[in-house]
């Protein structure tokens, strides 16, 4: 197959930062999605409905003129976080999520949760407004190993969330594990799992292995290789509770190449191009079209969209940078082909 198209696709999972970071890759995701989840880790985060409205006012005038991309705004989960709130963040149009963030788990999350059963009365305020709960599934315990804290999230805190609130709609963000993958699997339809590129293209060793490559470092990190192959499967299995969510992360260069990096792969500038190449690799081209377009709708309550975008397949090289100010942000596989484009 040379050339696939499909209703054009959702991304679940984004960050898109402000000022002049926003405008440089907002355009990016424009240019490929129809709409997508804009996380809420600023600093400060964004707490209230207002916030929201405030930060998405401010995504769209970043915009390409033309551009009718639709963000979708989310609450970061705190202690402080009201009732009164959620409700508000319910019943409006453009609130669509709340965030758990453990905190200091990553990027801007500091003002996270500690204590998880201390926010369940907020979770049962959710389940019975129907909002949905997006996690990032990870413990923060000093002591357990980088590579085993979503496993160890999985057993010690998720199972309890979902057995408390059989009815409240969660999304496992960003899952990079064998054990994440089979709770989604054995969980409800109340259950989903968002899925990025660099997780089901790398295993590990493309952060390690013949040096440090600070643009493959991300929370949760790349795992070992059969990891990989299980979220291969589960994102190229049709099965709807897996969708797309890139977790695009854009950082200065300047700050991921130092000796305490930041975290986050930047992949909005090719996102498709890179997830369909790991959908060819298991030669499941026909079940992109779910993964991309419709799993994350349907999940979302939210109509499919209808307009159509195409790939070709096409060797093409990814810029060594882009350009903000007088800074760069360096793309995941800068300076590396790709072999499909969108048109």
């Amino acid at each position: 197959m040379n050339k696939l198209t499909l209703v054009r696709p959702d991304d679940w999972h984004l960050h898109v930062r402000h000022g002049a970071i926003l405008k440089t890759v907002i355009a990016h995701t424009a240019r490929q999605f129809a709409r997508a989840i804009i996380m809420p880790n600023l600093n400060p985060p964004i707490l209230t409905v207002e916030q929201a409205l405030d930060y998405r006012t401010k995504i769209l005038k970043a915009l390409p003129l033309e551009s009718s991309f639709n963000p979708l705004m989310t609450l970061y989960l705190t202690d402080a976080l009201t009732p009164e709130e959620i409700k508000k963040a319910a019943e409006s149009e453009h609130v669509h999520a709340i965030k758990l963030y453990p905190a200091g788990a990553t990027t801007n999350s500091e003002s996270g949760i500690s204590d998880l059963k201390g926010i369940y009365p907020l979770l049962e305020v959710m389940e019975q407004v129907d909002l949905p709960l997006l996690i990032h599934g990870e413990v923060t315990d000093q002591n357990c190993d980088i590579f085993d804290r979503e496993k160890e999230f999985v057993a010690s805190s998720l199972t309890g969330i979902i057995k408390n609130f059989p009815n409240l709609r969660v999304v496992v963000e960003h899952v990079t594990t064998k054990e994440a993958v089979d709770f989604v699997l054995s969980a409800s339809d109340k259950v989903a799992a968002t899925i990025t590129p660099q997780h089901v293209l790398f295993n590990r060793n493309a952060i390690l292995a013949g040096g440090i490559r600070p643009h493959h470092y991300c929370l949760p990190i790349i795992k070992r290789e059969h990891h990989r192959l299980a979220l291969v499967k589960a994102a190229t299995s049709g099965n709807p509770k897996f969708f797309l969510g890139t977790d695009s992360a854009p950082h200065l260069t300047a700050t991921k190449e130092n000796s305490c990096g930041c975290a986050g792969c930047y992949s909005a500038y090719g996102a498709l191009e890179l997830y369909i190449e790991a959908f060819e690799q298991a030669n499941a081209l026909d079940k992109f079209e779910g993964f991309a377009s419709f799993f994350g709708a349907d999940f979302y309550q939210l109509p499919r969209n209808t307009e159509t975008i195409t790939l070709q397949k096409q060797t093409w090289t990814v810029p060594a940078s882009y350009r903000v100010n007088n800074e760069t942000i360096t793309p995941l596989k800068a300076n590396e082909e790709l072999n499909w484009k969108m048109l």
